[in-house]
């Protein structure tokens, strides 16, 4: 796989984060290779979105580099996890191979960007769907339902147990993002510090620069899991966020069909299976039932 990084970087101590729980996921990324989806011969409308993808030989992803268990990048520089392995089930359906994927590095505010300017063909980055992209990109899915939580340092020293207990304390988040927003407007007591990539709020959780860091549970679960000794998640989460795959506006052929792809894995058991070999394998945490589709 070829990766494109742009504007995020990881700071040294997260790669040692993502380093900890890419050891822990090893073995989910052989997993991960064992259970992708075989290659299929199939055929598409002439002038169809999939038939000029096809035609390029390329299918360009933007994606996260560095969220354990979803989008993290190894020690060879390529992404893992379950976003990952969402993207190469729907190349493996158009008939293209993992090499024919390039995977671009996506931060929580480029996303509809990267779309809008056709840097990417789509995005698969924890991506929750909410009305307001909705008005700038498209979205198939959803594919996952998180929820909002919140990470502190081992033993929680500062006794958050959930959002109304940030009033006072600094709290990171990403910019962008629909938890930083929820904070900005929900919460506004909180002291919010923002960067491009979670693996920054992590590395100022561990140095004591933050009180708390907030997002996507699945996200948080991820961190914690490679550094048990530094973080621990509060567990109370307070909103649901879907997870869509993002498309550029009015590609509805692309959008049915990304659809039609995942609720084909929803069925055959291939969308359990690679949670199972990456998110699941990194958290210990089973498989859900798949969210429905929605097809608006």
């Amino acid at each position: 796989m070829r990766i494109t990084r742009y504007a995020a970087g990881i700071a040294a101590a997260g790669l040692l984060l993502a380093g900890c729980a890419s050891e822990a996921g090893n073995q989910a990324q052989d997993d991960a290779e064992e259970t992708t989806a075989q290659v299929e011969e199939v055929e598409f409308p002439e002038g169809s979105t999939m038939a000029e993808i096809v035609e390029a030989g390329e299918l360009r992803v933007g994606t996260k580099i560095d969220q354990p268990g979803f989008g993290l990048a190894n020690t060879a520089g390529d992404p893992e996890g379950f976003d990952v392995e969402m993207a190469k089930l729907i190349a493996s359906k158009m008939g293209l191979t993992e090499d024919q994927i390039t995977f671009t590095e996506t931060v929580s505010a480029n996303r509809e960007p990267f779309l809008q300017e056709g840097r990417v063909d789509m995005v698969v980055a924890t991506y929750t769907i909410n009305d307001k992209r909705k008005e700038l990109i498209d979205f198939a899915g959803p594919y996952y339902v998180a929820g909002q939580d919140i990470m502190v340092a081992a033993g929680n020293p500062e006794n958050i147990e959930g959002p109304e207990d940030l009033a006072g304390k600094t709290v990171c988040s990403v910019e962008g993002s629909t938890p930083a927003e929820n904070i900005r407007t929900s919460y506004p007591e909180a002291e919010l510090v923002l960067y491009d990539a979670y693996s920054k709020c992590a590395d100022d959780l561990r140095n004591g620069n933050v009180d708390a860091v907030t997002t996507d549970n699945v996200i948080l679960t991820g961190f914690v899991a490679g550094a048990p000794d530094a973080f621990e998640l509060v567990g109370n989460p307070f909103t649901e966020e879907p997870y869509g795959i993002g498309v550029p506006k009015g590609q509805d052929d692309f959008r049915d069909f990304i659809n039609d792809v995942l609720e084909e894995s929803f069925e055959d058991g291939t969308w359990a299976e690679a949670w199972d070999s990456t998110a699941g394998a990194i958290t210990g945490q089973e498989a859900p039932e798949p969210p429905a589709v929605n097809r608006y």
